[in-house]
């Protein structure tokens, strides 16, 4: 599902904003750019975003997505869990491309959102895989487990648990409704959560989670 469990978009952003908030580079912005395009392209043909987003990118998608970076600063490797469009994991290869070891798994399960994802990640050249395949059913281990908008989070916590027990923290991002999906969750599993506020929109949340490794509560 496009991140229709985002906020609504806040106020536009510039290109040029973007940068001075993330310290992207040229070739970042240039890629994001090419990306956006892609997006815009594709959306025209197969339900990748809500079309009405595509005017506030730089806030609604690109700093959205970039804005996870900062809270893992040394993680190499991520997993981004019914990435659809991309998002964060390709604004994330995007921008982590110039560090040694880099990588982002994009996985999703739907067949024609692989094909747009596989045609970014060769246009651009972005250290990235994308996996055909839901998360829960392939072996990776990462640093960083993370998602937008796939699913609520009892959900995903099933669906992240085996990156949990291979040492992965997760890095979710979430809407308004976030205090009642975590009092959902722990009435089926046994995490730890600290809830940080998001840089694209303040009705928006991370929610950084650590598993205990236990399984849901009987």
């Amino acid at each position: 599902m496009p991140d229709a469990a985002q906020p609504e978009a806040g106020p536009a952003l510039t290109a040029e904003a973007f940068a001075a908030l993330t310290g992207a580079d040229a070739r970042a912005l240039a890629d994001l750019e090419a990306y956006r395009q892609l997006l815009e392209d594709w959306t025209q043909r197969m339900n990748l975003v809500g079309p009405s987003t595509l005017p506030a990118f730089w806030s609604r998608h690109a700093l959205d997505s970039a804005q996870l970076l900062p809270l893992a600063p040394e993680a190499l490797t991520w997993a981004d869990l019914g990435t659809g469009a991309g998002l964060p994991g390709v604004v994330l290869a995007i921008l982590g491309r110039n560090r040694p070891g880099f990588h982002v798994h994009l996985v999703e399960s739907m067949a024609k959102r692989c094909r747009f994802l596989e045609a970014v990640v060769a246009q651009l050249g972005l250290p990235a895989s994308v996996h055909a395949a839901r998360g829960e059913n392939l072996d990776l281990t990462v640093d960083i487990v993370t998602s937008r908008a796939c699913a609520p989070l009892v959900r995903l916590l099933g669906y992240a648990r085996p990156y949990f027990l291979r040492g992965a923290t997760g890095l979710f991002l979430k809407g308004q409704d976030v205090v009642a999906e975590i009092k959902e969750a722990t009435r089926s599993w046994e995490f730890e959560v600290e809830i940080l506020p998001s840089l694209s929109d303040d009705r928006g949340r991370v929610l950084r989670i650590r598993s205990s490794g236990r399984g849901p509560r009987r």
